[in-house]
């Protein structure tokens, strides 16, 4: 990938799929220094930026917004979307407010998990995607995996589509947006990160007062791990995995020229 496409800005996102995260947290300041030095990110008040590009919000927790990692979905039309979730059988947490560069509301699934909904204006959401340090696929955790799919097949025009043990949603347009897990108590959504190395991304978040919920594991083309900063919000770190690929080639006997 060249230097300019690397730095090449996201401007907008499909409806309904994941375009933006953000962290809430009690200590902001100290949370912000965590993730610089973690992912290499650089603090802009309420947003963090990889290379001058928004990837990722920054936010005060308070009682209408729970500590933690918060994963959101475009919704060109917020009032339309917040109207198919509540028919579909899911909860309004936070009425439509406006926001930095749109507006958001936040809503929850029947089991209880938590997403955010923006409504785009100056601002689509994270402006950088599929390299290190950026916004990977988020994860529903979820301990009742049929009535999420009827939900977010309902409320989202989300597929369900099952792979050796996990499952993995497709919009309507049949691309992969997000995964799923089974879990337990309800369920959870979890945010994602791309790194370089996941090992070496676990060990310096110990190093940095964090801690690794799950040990580095591999799964198909991904290595991923859990991890939990130094405050008590988790997330998951990505990172690809490249299995050397070996040709063979058999040379049957040629035919004889007359």
């Amino acid at each position: 990938m060249s230097t300019m496409e690397r730095l090449m800005r996201i401007r907008g996102y499909a409806p309904l799929t994941p375009c933006w995260v953000e962290l809430a947290s009690a200590d902001p300041a100290r949370a912000s220094q965590f993730y610089a030095e973690l992912f290499g990110w650089e603090s802009a008040g309420d947003r963090f930026k990889l290379g001058g590009r928004a990837v990722a919000g920054l936010t005060r927790s308070g009682p209408d917004r729970p500590e933690g990692w918060l994963t959101h979905l475009s919704a060109p039309d917020l009032e339309e979307a917040l109207e198919q979730v509540a028919l579909s059988g899911g909860h309004l947490l936070s009425h439509p407010a406006e926001a930095h560069g749109g507006r958001r509301a936040i809503i929850a699934d029947p089991s209880g998990a938590v997403l955010g909904l923006w409504e785009p204006r100056e601002f689509g959401g994270s402006q950088a995607r599929d390299e290190p340090g950026t916004m990977s696929w988020p994860e529903l955790i979820t301990d009742d995996a049929n009535t999420a799919a009827r939900f977010y097949g309902s409320a989202f025009g989300w597929l369900l589509r099952h792979e050796f043990g996990t499952g993995e949603w497709l919009n309507q347009a049949h691309d992969a947006i997000a995964g799923l897990s089974a879990g337990y108590r309800g369920g959870w959504w979890r945010a994602a990160f791309q790194v370089e190395d996941i090992q070496s991304a676990a060990d310096y978040c110990e190093r940095l007062g964090g801690a690794v919920l799950s040990e580095p594991v591999e799964t198909g083309l991904s290595a991923f791990a859990e991890l939990r900063d130094p405050f008590g919000a988790r997330f998951t770190v990505v990172a690809p995995v490249h299995h050397p690929v070996e040709l063979t080639v058999s040379l049957g006997a040629l035919p004889a020229w007359e």
